[in-house]
């Protein structure tokens, strides 16, 4: 390819349930009357800070009800707007202009860029991006002390026009944190109520490729999935549990706790799996495994035992990863480039002020190479 490379910028070495907007509650009574300290301090000037503590919400809050932008509920902007009234408070002409002047960039942040999934979103996200003119900083932020470095300093502070995280954690508070820089915020892989997103929905996922090994005939059907190392909670996970459990319990199948193995993260975790499940006294018949890279690894435990798959293992994974088609590993296929183009051009919008959609669920597709079969019959 003739185009310009992406410019990386990596500043630091290197499931709760899906995430809600916080926002303070709101105190009984409260309104817009100001405490009586704070009327004695009104020939001061007022900061954000003023503003937050009298209408009774965050900083984070009053940031976004001053810009208009989204995640804050109309009776709450209207009570931080009065506030800012009597305290005659304005957002400072720097701040203000922020989210207009366009530097030609955006900050991409995310976990790791040497995965699969997160070099493949990084590789949508820049080429749109780059065709509409914008440079793309990267940011990898890979565990929970570096993220709650990256929030706390702000690395992208004044630097960039938007940010879009890509299936980045982040608690409620950091991404309050990161609603201080005044530009727009738009996740890529997940969702957070109140911020433009694109997603797939994880738990239809689970669930249409856990109803395929049913429809085959399978009933001992076993799920593979990883913890991350820091111990680090992911939606999609959680969500993809939920989804292999509401299959089973649909179909009227008793759960077998010991079908739902998760192995340390790492290259070989589908092969570990694959050593404890056929340990059971009654093995499954077949796998579910979380990812693509998963399926693979299973289906190379199962050979070491002379399992073929799937005359004697059925096995689908999640993700539509070239790795897939190699190992002929039939798929859910969640269309990652999809979902970048999508965040991409939503960040575009924001930036530019046109309308659109705010928000798009990409849809998932199964994708049949033969790796799930009926179950082999007991010999008589």
């Amino acid at each position: 390819m003739n185009s310009p490379p992406c410019r990386v910028e990596v500043p630091y070495p290197g499931q709760m349930e899906p995430g809600e907007d916080t926002e303070a509650p709101e105190e009984p009574g409260a309104g817009t009357h100001l405490p009586s300290d704070e009327a004695a301090r009104a020939s001061a000037p007022a900061n954000m800070a003023d503003v937050a503590r009298a209408a009774g919400v965050s900083i984070a809050t009053v940031s976004r009800a001053l810009r208009d932008v989204p995640g804050v509920g109309e009776a709450t902007r209207d009570r931080v707007r009065a506030v800012a009234d009597q305290l005659s408070y304005v957002i400072s002409p720097e701040a203000s202009s922020l989210s207009r002047r366009e530097t030609g960039r955006v900050a991409v942040v995310m976990p790791r860029v040497d995965v699969w999934f997160y070099s493949t979103m990084l590789s949508g996200l820049e080429r749109v991006l780059r065709t509409e003119g914008i440079d793309v900083l990267v940011y990898q932020v890979d565990g929970p002390s570096e993220r709650g470095a990256f929030v706390r300093d702000l690395p992208a502070r004044r630097k960039v026009d938007a940010v879009i995280l890509a299936a980045l954690p982040l608690s409620p508070e950091q991404r309050d944190r990161l609603d201080l820089l005044g530009v727009p915020m738009v996740i890529a892989g997940g969702q957070a109520r109140g911020l433009p997103h694109v997603d797939v929905d994880d738990r239809a996922m689970a669930r249409a490729a856990v109803d395929r090994l049913v429809s085959a005939g399978h009933r001992d059907i076993a799920m593979v999935r990883t913890s991350d190392t820091d111990a680090t909670t992911w939606d999609a996970d959680l969500l993809r549990v939920a989804g292999y459990r509401e299959s089973l319990a649909a179909h009227e199948i008793p759960q077998r706790p010991e079908l739902l193995v998760t192995e340390a993260y790492g290259v070989d975790a589908g092969t570990r799996a694959v050593e404890r499940l056929l340990a059971l006294e009654q093995p499954p018949t077949a796998i579910f495994a979380y990812s693509d890279e998963l399926a693979a690894a299973v289906v190379i435990g199962a050979r070491k035992h002379d399992l073929r798959v799937p005359e004697d293992l059925s096995v689908i994974g999640v993700d539509g990863h070239p790795m897939a088609e190699l190992f002929e590993l039939s798929t859910m296929d969640q269309n990652v480039e999809r979902q970048a183009e999508e965040a991409a051009g939503i960040a575009v919008r924001l930036i530019r002020g046109e309308p659109g959609t705010r928000s798009v669920r990409v849809r998932h597709r199964y994708v049949d190479r033969g790796s799930v079969a009926p179950p082999r019959q007991p010999a008589t």
